[in-house]
């Protein structure tokens, strides 16, 4: 099976020119981010800003119509439970001035507990009359009763005094104290000939009437009576001010030119946002009429679309409508309510020009647009910190992989950084860093490297070419290890390769593998070296002349002397990665590699330390000096082979 070939790196640089820093690249690619999200969003905002203002204006206004219409319900339920309230009360039911007591502290309690009801009342089939008045906010009943400064509440009673009817006025403080009492003589008011006791009797049940002026308080009123059950001719009434209602429609959040209105069954307008429209109003119904359009427009002129929306019946109950009037669109919502069965089909709508609503959303959206640009400032700037914090930390990271690469293992430089995953990176570089220095005790790590430098190419193939072998071994290693402590030997041993390997890296050599004692070197490969054969002599005499001194320590010591021989041949192999798809080694194959072991093997027959080749003699023979020993046969080869022992240079024996 083919080994699948190694990723190639070859052109990894050869687009460098167009390569940045990677700050760079982080702060246009944040800034970029930022600008497509921001811009888009700005654009969406100015394109969509009429829907947002619409939509915006829809909700306010729908917000506020639900309000209105439940504070429209609130008021007059409080008059409908108020009238349902007294008709239940047996006290009552009996005419003034029975019960008079408990008739008074009733309507008293149901005025204080009811802001919305301006009076409480019944009426009896004899012209006697009991009515309970708020005056606390009620400026017109104090003016037209002339009511003492404290009084908050008044009660007056009509009873018959021999078939002649007396008024009497009582007024009463906040906690519902006498304060004052006077009689009224020329009080002629008699509750059989209002339109609230005569519609209650005539209808037999609860009925509404109005809206009317009141011609005590002049407000706008609307009325609910009820006759009371087993009492004929009973009438229990309660008067709502629809000045109230008018309060509750306030439409000023929306915008200032904002109005809302509130139309009875009937399309007529009973209630106004602007007082000044309301007070026109009172002055049309007082004198019995309808306001008109023209005598509202200068105060709205957006009345007579809006009463034409009122008035028509397919408008959906929350449904914006949009209207035209004098060339300027406006927006509003019809809601309808219905009261206890009393008031139905009562019609709330609020309305405002479209472009009131537009306004204050464009001018948001200015600032957001001003807003937004500063962001993308300070995101540019923020980008630019972020990423020089990153690639300062990547840097960092990169100086050790690349220290990795070339298995250099010097201290860390990496500090703890605040991102996490830089943490991680580092955390698992240093793991590598711990596995691969660990590794490269196990493996020569001068090969390793130098197969790096040449090109992983090397790795995938195996090529002929000519390099320096060089062997070696101790002389009666077997002997050493039995004579001597298995732990000493090791540590001998381990300072002796220790020794041997810098002396190969210095000479720019590399340790193939290491067979027991021995040590199996070449050189002119992995990496390509003209200067080989020199190179491998120099180093087998520094080898010799490191070991000498080493036995020098060893016999001072009283360990073993490591008598070391060595044998060198240069010529042709086949050198590359050879092995199982799984396992690999690099290695050299072939005669030349066989010559320097058989070399390194025949020191033994003839004392030698360092027996080469004539290949090595002619190839430096200039550059060492030689000493002949013969010419042999080498076992397992063919032919014969001139042997010359290495002694060292011209000028120097040791170098």
């Amino acid at each position: 099976m083919k080994r699948p070939a190694p990723p190639s790196t070859t052109g990894a640089g050869k687009h460098s020119g167009w390569a940045f820093p990677l700050r760079l690249h982080l702060s246009v690619i944040i800034v970029g981010l930022l600008a497509c999200t921001a811009l888009p969003l700005v654009w969406m905002a100015y394109t969509q800003g009429k829907a947002t203002a619409l939509s915006t204006g829809e909700a306010q206004m729908r917000q506020l119509g639900l309000r209105t219409i439940e504070d429209y319900r609130n008021v007059f339920a409080g008059g409908y439970a108020a009238i349902e309230t007294i008709s239940a009360v047996p006290q009552m039911l009996t005419p003034p001035s029975q019960d008079l007591v408990a008739k008074q502290n009733l309507l008293l309690r149901l005025l204080k507990s009811s802001f919305h009801l301006d009076g409480v009342y019944a009426g009896y089939p004899d012209g006697t009359y009991i009515q309970a008045i708020r005056l606390g906010k009620d400026p017109g009943w104090r003016d037209t009763l002339n009511a003492p400064n404290d009084a908050a509440y008044a009660i007056r009673t009509i009873t018959k005094a021999i078939g002649i009817p007396v008024t009497t006025w009582t007024f009463f403080d906040e906690d519902r104290r006498t304060i004052a009492r006077r009689a009224d003589h020329d009080d002629v008011f008699d509750p059989r000939s209002r339109p609230w006791y005569s519609a209650a009797l005539s209808q037999g049940r609860t009925t509404s009437v109005g809206p009317y002026i009141s011609a005590a308080t002049n407000y706008l009123t609307l009325t609910f009576a009820t006759p009371a059950d087993g009492e004929d001719g009973v009438v229990i009434g309660a008067d709502v001010m629809l000045v109230t209602l008018g309060e509750v429609v306030d439409v000023g959040t929306i915008s200032e030119e904002a109005r809302g209105y509130v139309f009875d069954d009937a399309g007529r307008l009973i209630v106004h946002s602007d007082p000044a429209v309301m007070t026109k109003l009172r002055d049309q119904l007082r004198r019995g009429r309808v306001l008109s359009t023209a005598d509202a427009t200068a105060s709205d002129t957006a009345l007579s679309a809006v009463t034409s929306l009122a008035r028509g019946s397919d408008v959906p109950d929350g449904e914006v409508r949009r209207f035209a009037v004098e060339g300027r669109e406006y927006l509003a919502q019809t809601f309808r309510a219905e009261i206890a069965g009393l008031l139905k089909n009562y019609t709330v709508i609020i309305a405002a020009p479209l472009d009131e609503l537009i306004g204050p959303v464009s001018r948001t959206l200015r600032r957001n647009l001003a807003a937004a640009a500063a962001f993308l400032a300070a995101g540019a700037m923020a980008a630019i910190i972020i990423s020089r914090l990153i690639s300062r930390s990547l840097y960092a990271l990169a100086d050790e992989a690349r220290q990795l690469g070339n298995l250099e293992f010097k201290q860390s430089r990496v500090s703890r950084s605040w991102i996490s995953e830089v943490n991680a990176l580092a955390k698992a570089l240093g793991s590598a860093r711990d596995a691969i220095w660990t590794f490269s005790l196990y493996v020569p790590r001068e090969l390793v490297r130098r197969i790096v430098i040449a090109g992983q190419s090397v790795i995938g193939s195996a090529s002929r070419q000519d390099i320096t072998v060089l062997f070696t071994d101790i002389r009666e290693f077997t002997t050493i290890s039995e004579r001597h402590n298995p732990e000493d030997v090791v540590a001998l041993l381990s300072t002796y390769f220790e020794t041997l390997n810098m002396i190969v890296e210095r000479h720019d050599g590399t340790i193939v593998q290491y067979i027991g004692d021995s040590i199996f070197a070449m050189w002119n490969a992995p990496i390509h070296d003209e200067l080989h054969v020199e190179k491998a002599c120099r180093c087998a005499l520094a080898m010799k002349a490191a070991v000498d001194a080493m036995n020098e320590t060893n016999l001072a010591a009283d360990l073993p002397t490591l008598v070391t021989r060595f044998g060198l041949h240069t010529g042709a192999a086949v050198v590359g990665s050879v092995g199982a798809a799984s396992r690999r080694q690099y290695t050299a194959i072939g005669d030349t590699v066989n010559i320097a072991s058989r070399l390194e093997g025949l020191n033994r027959d003839y004392g030698t330390s360092i027996l080469v080749s004539n290949a090595i003699r002619d190839a430096v023979a200039e550059s060492f000096q030689f000493i002949a020993i013969g010419t042999v046969s080498v076992r397992g080869r063919t032919g014969q082979t001139t042997l010359y022992e290495l002694r060292g240079s011209p000028s120097s024996a040791n170098p």
